[in-house]
């Protein structure tokens, strides 16, 4: 009764002239009170983003189903349907920042203008599955209405949270924690409604695997009785579960029973607690001995997202080439010692035409295991790809983060999906740091089929022992973790990483 309370407080304090629940549990979306000049602005600015976001012809599908989805979400007439397919098709596109305005001038905005994002956050969740591209959307909504992006991930966080029964005694550090994330968090009842279909239809329950009566019995001092109630329909539990993965145990519950062609391990560990909705997939290049000898080491202060997981995959060869690496390093500094390379500028070796003969003695130890790796790694982000595109994490927007080998394994896992049909929906964003792959833009080409959101290259064009070390394997001058690379796509951000090495 006190959550009860507190909700039915927090509501009135924030939207006075919103519909109250009533015993019967009805409510009125707060984007259906928008007079409709501010629901056409509403859906006239999703359509002209989604053709600036995604403009392929690939995605024209997507792009018509949201659409024509949202104008009935927001009981606008039929009649502007054509108006807002045109702007989903690339029309219109000068009028973003008048309907940003029109939209932003509403009453129940003017205060308030969350409730933009609270709402098109429920629309894209109505069916169980969160595209990554209905998240990059909304990302797109908040930049033009000048919402910050904390207010996103508040909101997909209090969603999760607004679910969970909490049974235990709470101690005093908790209950204070839990109130100030409450205050936060700022979730609107509405938001919770708005994920069932009228006339009883399944309410999202987003805590997959716990049995219907808790998610009920926790739900329902949000919700209703009615909406709770929902939860613990066959339908319901199917949709929780899908969303989260199978019975909730999500990629933590995938595990490689045996070996998958060259592939010997391969698996994901958990670098943080929590629950979201959207995931993080850091992917290790090599390990060493001492400070960066497991996996999730170099992940400790990744703040991308409050569920996070590390895939460990083939350490006896990724130690392996760590000890090697070291071995070079240390051979190198020996000559350095000699002054054999007294006059050779170190940020300038790669772009040496021969390598010293010294070096290249030393640097023979390495072939053996860089090859390996490089093989290794192209294999792994392959089964990684089936992994995804088969849901084990869920249906759950996912970003991908990787250095050196570990980014080479991402960039095959797209190449793979890229091939697959349905491919497309899962990858939001995708970060490599010094990847030992091709540079030439024909090759990245495909990545863009299946990224929502931006392909972050970080390169450093004095980073010589990847191009030392890459020059074992290919003749391939054009490398991306040594340069920009040179593609013609708004998803395409090239990072220079200099001045973070240096």
């Amino acid at each position: 009764m006190a959550a009860e309370e507190k909700w039915k407080s927090w509501t009135s304090k924030q939207h006075s002239g919103a519909e109250q629940a009533s015993e019967k549990d009805s409510c009125v979306l707060l984007s259906r009170q928008l007079g409709e000049p501010g629901r056409f602005a509403y859906a006239a600015l999703c359509g002209i983003s989604l053709a600036g976001l995604f403009p392929e012809e690939e995605q024209s599908s997507f792009r018509t189903e949201f659409i024509d989805g949202l104008v009935k979400w927001l009981d606008l007439p039929d009649a502007v349907l054509p108006a807002m397919t045109a702007f989903a098709s690339g029309l219109g596109g000068e009028g973003t920042e008048t309907f940003a305005q029109l939209l932003l001038k509403d009453p129940i905005l003017k205060d308030n203008p969350v409730v933009i994002i609270q709402d098109l956050l429920s629309f894209s969740l109505r069916d169980g599955y969160y595209d990554a591209r209905a998240r990059v959307l909304i990302c797109r909504i908040i930049w033009l209405l000048r919402i910050p992006l904390e207010e996103l991930e508040a909101l997909e966080e209090s969603l999760l949270e607004s679910l969970k029964e909490q049974k235990e005694e709470e101690s005093e550090t908790a209950e204070v924690s839990r109130k100030k994330k409450e205050r936060r968090r700022k979730l609107k009842r509405y938001l919770l409604i708005g994920l069932a279909t009228v006339g009883g239809g399944t309410v999202i329950g987003l805590t997959g695997g716990l049995a219907a009566p808790l998610v009920a019995a926790g739900a329902a001092t949000v919700i209703g009785s009615a909406g709770a109630a929902a939860l613990g329909s066959t339908a319901g539990i199917a949709v929780m579960a899908s969303l989260f993965g199978a019975a909730g145990a999500g990629l933590t519950g995938y595990k490689m029973k045996k070996r998958v062609g060259a592939i010997e391990e391969f698996e994901f560990l958990p670098l943080t607690e929590g629950k979201q909705l959207h995931i993080t997939i850091a992917i290790t290049g090599w390990l060493c001995a001492g400070k960066y000898g497991s996996f999730t080491a170099p992940w400790s202060s990744l703040l991308q997202s409050s569920e996070q997981y590390c895939l460990a995959w083939e350490s006896k060869y990724l130690m392996e080439l760590g000890n090697t690496l070291d071995y070079l390093l240390n051979g190198f500094v020996n000559m350095m010692a000699q002054e054999a390379l007294k006059l050779t500028v170190l940020s300038g070796i790669v772009t040496a035409l021969t390598w010293p003969t010294s070096l290249l003695t030393v640097a023979s130890v390495i072939d053996n295991p860089w090859g390996v790796c490089l093989h290794r790694s192209a294999e792994v982000g392959k089964h990684l790809a089936h992994i995804l595109l088969s849901r084990q994490q869920g249906k759950r927007p996912v970003t991908l983060i990787g250095f050196s080998l570990g980014a080479r394994v991402i960039y095959f896992c797209l190449q793979e999906m890229a091939q697959e049909k349905d491919s497309q929906g899962i990858i939001e964003d995708v970060v490599l740091l010094g990847a030992p792959v091709e540079g030439e833009a024909k090759y990245w080409k495909a990545l863009t089929k299946v990224v929502s959101g931006r392909i972050i290259n970080g390169y450093c064009r004095g980073d010589w022992l990847l191009g030392f070390v890459y020059r074992t394997s290919s003749v391939q001058l054009n490398v991306a973790g040594l340069q920009p690379v040179d593609l013609d796509d708004r998803r395409m951000v090239n990072m220079d990483l200099s001045s973070v090495v240096s």
